[in-house]
């Protein structure tokens, strides 16, 4: 079966130039009745670039409670989109951020607050001049040499000379 689920726009647009333009859907969130399980990608069907139509993809949040809005545009305007037109396509995923943070009574609920942030940010870079070292001690024939070895590289063997 198809891995997406197709939306179509709620009102007739005019693409009269370039410019992005939010078209409403006849889909409103949540998309699972858990709230924070199940969020999805949206993402243009294939036909629609064929008709010149360009979908910018999207993140639509487990806890999104307002109409699903597509971004999209056109390099060949005016471009005429009829309501009901299956121009996108919801493809479901897990919510595992909610796995590894759960929400706390403090955690904001989009609503139907769409295209902004509401999480909290993570960070999941190293700075280059600080690497991830721990301190460790070699023992080889009774002569100890304490170090600070690089963690996780990667590499299934360790040469220490």
């Amino acid at each position: 079966g198809s891995l997406g689920i197709d939306l179509a726009t709620a009102v007739n647009v005019t693409l009269i130039d370039q410019n992005p333009v939010r078209i409403p859907t006849t889909t409103r969130g949540p998309l699972h009745t858990s709230r924070q399980r199940m969020g999805a990608l949206l993402l243009g069907r294939p036909s629609s670039g064929l008709r010149g139509i360009i979908i910018f993809p999207g993140v639509i949040d487990a806890d999104y409670t307002g109409t699903v809005e597509i971004v999209a545009s056109t390099l060949f305007p005016p471009l005429i989109i009829p309501k009901g037109s299956r121009i996108t396509q919801l493809v479901p995923l897990e919510n595992l951020a909610a796995r590894i943070c759960p929400p706390t009574p403090s955690t904001p609920v989009r609503g139907e607050a769409g295209f902004g942030s509401m999480g909290p940010v993570a960070c999941l870079t190293l700075r280059m001049q600080k690497r991830p070292t721990l301190p460790v001690t070699l023992i080889h024939q009774g002569e100890r040499v304490t170090t600070e070895a690089l963690l996780n590289t990667g590499a299934d063997v360790t040469l220490v000379s």
